[in-house]
């Protein structure tokens, strides 16, 4: 039996489904520093890293909007919040003077008719020596005026301390889904126009 059995090995055929492939040879071990390198060169492509870390986007737009937005690569957000907080420095500082001009002209008041004399038709003279004022009419800047720019004034400001938290919470959340591109397009169906969002992970 022993002696068949180098016949009968001869006489087997590779299957036909087989026929052909080879066994892959095996490459030879890498050295350490191969390994090191190979590893270090996979644990970078595997791991996506946001420019900077998501606190450090959020003090960044918390301080200037726009800033961490320009750091994660967003420039039409960050163009967005800087805009928004330029436009805002400017209304704030237009309603600052809309209502320390209010405040300043709430007491005052403006003659519509003087005093005359029926005989000579001159004016007549106060004790200082300036005409008398028959008819007062009264400031348009009265309280309610001084409280509503106040409001505007307070609503800005709001505004632009809402800008800030705002831009900080939205570079953070970028920052934390650095890994998670997605993709938004709008494709016609029978129905209508359908707005699609596409999210893959890395």
């Amino acid at each position: 039996m022993l002696l068949a059995l180098p016949a009968l090995s001869r006489a087997q055929q590779a299957d036909s489904i087989r026929a052909g492939v080879s066994r892959p040879v095996l490459a030879a071990p890498a050295t350490a520093a191969t390994q090191g390198g190979a590893s270090g060169a996979a644990q970078q492509q595997d791991t996506l890293r946001p420019p900077i870390s998501p606190r450090r986007a959020f003090l960044y737009s918390l301080m200037l909007p726009g800033a961490g937005q320009a750091k994660l690569d967003r420039g039409y957000a960050g163009g967005m919040f800087f805009l928004i907080e330029v436009a805002s420095l400017a209304l704030v500082h237009r309603s600052a003077e809309d209502l320390r001009i209010a405040r300043a002209s709430a007491g005052d008041s403006v003659p519509l008719r003087f005093q005359f004399d029926a005989v000579t038709g001159l004016p007549v003279l106060d004790t200082n020596g300036n005409p008398t004022v028959a008819e007062w009419r009264v400031s348009p800047f009265d309280a309610a005026y001084v409280r509503t720019r106040r409001l505007h004034y307070e609503d800005w400001i709001a505004v632009l301390i809402f800008n800030h938290l705002f831009a900080g919470a939205d570079a953070f959340v970028a920052a934390q889904l650095w890994d998670l591109p997605g993709k938004v397009a709008i494709r016609q169906t029978p129905f209508g126009p359908l707005i699609q969002a596409s999210f893959r992970f890395r």
